[in-house]
């Protein structure tokens, strides 16, 4: 029987000839945490990458800004999964016949159909869909019974694919933070640009911290909405409308809400537009991106700020004065 993705990173874990590369240490950043009582709150949406996930650059890149990185992991990803000889026998490195492929896919699959989304996100696996399906038609084959079905091995090339570009881990206490919310009963979800692969590298990065946390009974499905599926990367209006439905047929007001993450911008401006509270996790310069003027505008300032994701558990359990 094929392996789920689950297992297949596991199973990577055990393969002592890959190297990954190291999740990025913290840059902490000098910032006070500003924190009130927020009693109403019923659900917290989290962000994943540079919230919950530490990741090289803050963000999850299609793309490693050093052409050589990226090259070398086109390489190792061409390697791992025999794909040289179904490529063009053209002069150059394997590398770069791969990058002009992948260019071309990934220009295709951010063109949205009408035009009508304004910050279209791309599948990582559908990418690898689409050129694995290209070295179809030179004989390329890959074993089924290991890897599953074409969309099942897609999924398995992209997770390879993006751990060997950005290493990722949990930042501190954030196993903590989310067993504290999910103890209290109150709803968690996820609200994120992300692909077919964030949740489990968020589970292992979890996992790394309290290996008795399961994502699954600490996050409510119905409230995981990952940039990949709506097809719409943050602030897309999309994706934040589509949680908003989703929140409403829960029995969840905006003002129920708790969105969590590190851009003004991406992450909370939209969520404060409609209605929903908002915190902003302020400890690491790499993925924090707030500026002095957006943190004094009302339209984009945070309800709260932290530094420490168990802060978020204090902030709910705590009552109004008065």
């Amino acid at each position: 029987m094929a392996l789920t993705l689950e297992q297949y990173a596991a199973y990577l874990d055990t393969r002592h000839d890959l190297v990954w590369p190291a999740p990025p240490e913290e840059d902490r950043v000098k910032a006070k945490e500003h924190l009130v009582p927020l009693p109403e709150v019923r659900a917290v949406l989290w962000n994943v990458y540079g919230t919950l996930l530490r990741i090289t650059g803050g963000e999850l890149w299609f793309e490693h800004p050093q052409e050589f990185v990226m090259n070398a992991v086109l390489d190792k990803t061409i390697q791992e999964f025999k794909m040289w000889a179904s490529m063009s026998r053209k002069p150059g490195q394997p590398a770069e016949y791969m990058k002009q492929l992948y260019d071309s896919v990934l220009i295709e699959q951010r063109a949205v159909p009408g035009g009508t989304e304004k910050y279209p996100e791309v599948a990582s696996d559908r990418v690898w869909e689409a050129l694995i399906k290209k070295l179809f038609q030179k004989d390329y084959k890959f074993d089924a019974g290991f890897y599953g079905s074409l969309n099942e091995f897609s999924r398995k090339v992209a997770y390879f694919f993006h751990a060997s570009l950005q290493g990722t881990a949990c930042y501190k206490y954030a196993a903590a933070a989310l067993r504290l919310i999910a103890d209290k009963g109150i709803k968690q979800g996820l609200l994120a640009d992300g692909q077919c692969f964030t949740c489990v590298q968020l589970q292992r990065g979890l996992a790394a911290q309290d290996s008795s946390l399961v994502l699954d009974k600490v996050l409510d499905k119905g409230l995981i909405f990952l940039s990949y599926e709506i097809r719409g990367r943050k602030p897309s209006e999309r994706l934040f409308r589509h949680a908003l439905t989703a929140l409403t047929q829960q029995g969840l007001a905006p003002h129920e809400v708790l969105h969590v993450g590190t851009s003004i911008a991406r992450d909370l401006a939209p969520a404060r537009r409609l209605g929903m509270r908002t915190a902003l996790f302020a400890r690491d310069r790499t993925s924090l991106q707030a500026t002095a003027e957006q943190l004094k505008e009302p339209a984009s300032r945070p309800d709260i700020m932290v530094t420490k994701l168990t802060q978020i558990a204090d902030v709910l359990r705590m009552k109004r004065k008065g």
